[in-house]
């Protein structure tokens, strides 16, 4: 056999290998979301969404978690985005090759591989006590906020660099100033690819569970407003269901129609981000 050959039964090879781990991956996911609305079908309904918990949380439905979790997912984008955009053009676009860059820039890639419950002891100290907002909805997005930045920071550099060169250099033969090509060339350019990290964050935010419990999260609260009650949020909601309920069996159903729920939110606003990625590329 020659070595066309052999590079082609390679390549043909490399891509059924390739092919299967997609489909072994699709699978599984698709095996998880079968199980989960298998088990808490008979608890979906229009009431189980809009109706709060009830009876020590073993009736009802999921209205508070739900709304909570919508005030963390806002509050902690509203947090994250200017700082973790600005710091990405930072080091894309000012921050040179010295040795305070590369030092912040290892702190960032560090922060990535923290656990989230070191976030909500890191809010619990700072946010909590130290800064005197008390168990919150401030204290518990700004935590999540900080769990965030890391992939909201990386995804920004890497989109500000992707820009070709080209671009800038045209801008600036325009007699553009550097704020100018940055604000009407640079940011549309890499507005796709920020929307991306953002997306992956909003994720990470509605399913995140320890750093809550430790700055804002209540077990049961009737209030839905205000940036300094405690909030109900629906991962820690299905986390006292499956743990700490007083009827634990009886409210299976409950359990597995929230994380129902929470995995139709979480793939609806990635559907969402990755449809608003496609249609900025096109303009």
């Amino acid at each position: 056999m020659n070595r066309t050959n052999w590079r082609k039964l390679k390549d043909k090879y490399m891509y059924l290998i390739l092919v299967g781990t997609a489909l072994s991956i699709l699978s599984i996911l698709t095996g998880i979301i079968c199980f989960v609305l298998y088990s808490g079908w008979s608890a979906l309904s229009w009431d189980f969404i809009f109706e709060p918990p009830r009876d020590n949380m073993t009736s009802g439905g999921i209205w508070s978690p739900l709304v909570g979790t919508f005030q963390l997912i806002v509050v902690s984008i509203i947090a994250v985005i200017p700082v973790g955009v600005l710091t990405g053009l930072y080091f894309s676009e000012y921050a040179g090759k010295g040795l305070f860059p590369k030092i912040l820039r290892l702190a960032v890639r560090s922060l990535s591989g923290v656990p989230s419950v070191v976030f909500g002891l890191f809010g619990l100290s700072l946010f909590v006590i130290f800064l005197g907002f008390g168990s919150c909805l401030f204290s518990a997005g700004l935590t999540l906020a900080c769990l965030t930045l890391p992939l909201v920071v990386t995804a920004s550099e890497q989109a500000f660099r992707a820009v070709p060169k080209d671009y800038r250099d045209a801008s600036y033969a325009l007699g553009a100033t550097k704020l100018q090509t940055l604000v009407k060339v640079v940011f549309p350019s890499a507005a796709s690819t920020i929307i991306t990290g953002i997306i992956l964050s909003i994720g990470r935010v509605a399913g995140e569970t320890a750093p809550i419990i430790f700055t804002g999260a209540a077990f049961y609260t009737s209030k839905t407003g205000g940036l300094f009650n405690e909030v109900m949020a629906l991962p820690y909601h299905i986390y006292i269901l499956a743990t700490a309920g007083t009827n634990i069996e009886q409210t299976r159903p409950i359990q597995y129609g929230a994380v129902a729920v929470l995995l139709a939110l979480v793939l609806g606003i990635s559907s969402v981000g990755v449809w608003m990625r496609v249609r900025m590329k096109r303009r």
